[in-house]
């Protein structure tokens, strides 16, 4: 199963913002770090402002740059998911004690792992009063399998009718595997069984249910690029985005018909800096919440951070994975693939650069997830043994490795530094690419590098769809394929038990330490920070905005 590149770290939003500098007016990307203000959106909603007025406003510092606000054109990273999903919500969301959570579905449920059927909330409607019902959710998946539209991410060939490119016939209005039950009751039928977690997670979580009342009248063409997105008049969720800028803000202001209530705060902003603005910006209140993905904060900003007066800090699970996936096309030995973990020091870049805020893993599973083996132990940082291997490998030293990495996480451009340092010193020689978030998304889609690196949140509860595509052979971000691991991956859907899943993950993660299509340079427990003026925030990696209509402000 090729599933979209899920969770990964961040994408956010786009262009024009600028931000206050002490004293003088600074463009986009203004350092902060010697006391400068980190600024406000273009639209001045600053906390101060708001405080004038008597107007409610929060900023959220996030870091990386958004794709769009179209939920049907752009990737599941997590800004773009947040940044949809507060207007159109999806039919479950993770919550930060790993269970799925009710959306615009109140029920999700299956009794052959095959029909999965969901029942829309009664409550449910739309800003205009319309209620929200099956046909919308049967016509928005239509539009994401829609072959004009194109969307390469969350792929529906698991669904009956679907072909196998993941797209319906262009214009369909229906699909044998998506069946309007009654008004509020729809009905999902997979080719193959699936587990109900799988389906939560790589669908029920990531569809973003779109009003067909509204959107109806347009072409599948006309959706792919329609302005509406970009300033909807009917939304199911608690805000609606106002103005954006793909690479400095989004703001929405509140939807005060929110059928679950009339969010108490006014107005929402994400504020898009760069990692090393997000201190200062806490420190003057200038930014009120970072979250533990979307916020790439420099680690040698956590102690300063929490010496805050004025914010409470939270580290999340460990479950954002900094993976390194290598394109096994290009690197095609094995032994050359294990050389490149055996000759860095992970630990040393852990304690060293994440002061051993994470820990240290082989594969995919972090111990936040029921399904880690403990049992597996990381490959040690051997040198000599990589270059032992090199040799057997008969590795032309003269080769350099392109290794592409995302220019928004600090942190880990310094890692990318320490480890391109210690491969040179067992004659690997790589060359670093430093890019933004969007770029690195582009070049993982081809086979044009040899390694590339990004945080990736695999669910705890439910890996299954990320490995499988991840691991998908040809057209995959490794290229690797294994027939032991996918039939390990195929039997976590059916397993009756936890340990029979932990099982099969065990398979999966020792064949991928034995083989290397990608390793784990460290899995962060990332840090968030909320400030004490604030109530109501649920700060972890999953949940984060379930409850963002019952956020306050108490000062």
């Amino acid at each position: 199963m090729k599933k979209f590149f899920g969770k990964i770290v961040s994408l956010t939003l786009a262009a024009v913002m600028m931000f206050l500098m002490a004293g003088c007016g600074a463009s986009d990307g203004g350092a902060a770090g010697d006391g400068a203000s980190v600024g406000d959106s273009a639209q001045g909603n600053t906390a101060a402002e708001g405080a004038a007025s008597g107007e409610k406003i929060v900023n959220i510092g996030i870091t990386d740059s958004l794709g769009g606000m179209n939920p049907l054109t752009n990737d599941q990273t997590w800004v773009n998911k947040y940044a949809v999903g507060l207007q159109f919500l999806p039919l479950v969301e993770l919550d930060e004690e790993l269970n799925f959570q009710p959306m615009l579905a109140d029920s999700v449920t299956t009794e052959d792992n095959r029909n999965f059927i969901v029942h829309i909330d009664e409550n449910a409607t739309w800003s205009d009063g319309t209620p929200v019902t099956a046909e919308d959710v049967e016509f928005t998946f239509l539009k994401l399998a829609s072959p004009v539209i194109a969307n390469p991410t969350l792929m529906l060939y698991a669904f009956e009718g679907v072909n196998d490119d993941g797209f319906v016939e262009e214009g369909a209005e229906s699909v044998e595997g998506v069946k309007v039950l009654d008004e509020k009751t729809v009905q999902f039928t997979t080719k193959y069984p699936i587990a109900l977690t799988t389906f939560e997670n790589t669908y029920a979580f990531y569809i973003h249910t779109l009003p067909k009342h509204i959107l109806s009248q347009y072409s599948e063409a006309e959706l792919s690029t329609l302005d509406w997105f970009n300033h909807p008049d009917v939304v199911s969720g608690p805000y609606r985005v106002t103005a954006y800028d793909v690479d400095h803000y989004i703001s929405y202001t509140s939807n005060e018909q929110y059928w679950k209530g009339a969010p108490k705060i006014g107005k929402l902003n994400f504020n898009i800096l760069d990692s090393s603005q997000i201190y200062a910006g806490l420190q003057s209140g200038e930014i009120d919440v970072t979250h533990h993905t979307m916020t790439a904060i420099p680690q040698e900003d956590y102690e300063n951070i929490e010496a805050l007066e004025n914010v409470d800090v939270v580290y999340g699970s460990p479950v954002t994975n900094q993976s390194v996936f290598i394109q096994t096309a290009n690197i095609t030995d094995e032994r050359v693939r294990q050389a490149l973990v055996y000759a860095i020091d992970r630990n040393q870049i852990l304690e060293q650069l994440m002061k051993g805020h994470g820990e240290i893993v082989d594969g995919f599973l972090s111990s936040a997830s029921p399904f880690y083996d403990a049992d597996i132990e990381p490959m040690s940082y051997d040198p000599e043994k990589a270059k032992a291997l090199l040799a057997e490998a008969g590795w032309d030293g003269s080769r350099t490795l392109r290794f592409y990495v995302n220019s928004g996480d600090g942190t880990f451009v310094n890692a990318a530094q320490a480890m391109a340092a210690q491969w040179a010193a067992v004659g690997i020689k790589t060359e670093i690419q430093t890019v933004d978030l969007a770029t690195l998304m582009t070049v993982a889609g081809t086979t044009d590098y040899d390694l590339f690196a990004v945080q990736y949140t695999y669910a705890p509860v439910d890996p299954y769809p990320d490995i499988a595509w991840l691991l998908g052979g040809e057209g995959s971000w490794t290229g690797y394929g294994n027939d032991e691991i996918n039939e390990a991956l195929a039997a976590t859907q059916t397993a009756e038990s936890i340990d029979e899943m932990k099982g099969f993950y065990s398979i999966v993660d020792k064949k991928v330490q034995e083989e290397v299509p990608m390793f784990s340079a460290y899995i962060i427990s990332g840090q968030g920070a909320v400030s004490k003026r604030l109530t109501g925030v649920h700060a972890n990696v999953y949940g984060f905005f379930i409850n963002v209509h019952e956020w306050d402000i108490t000062g």
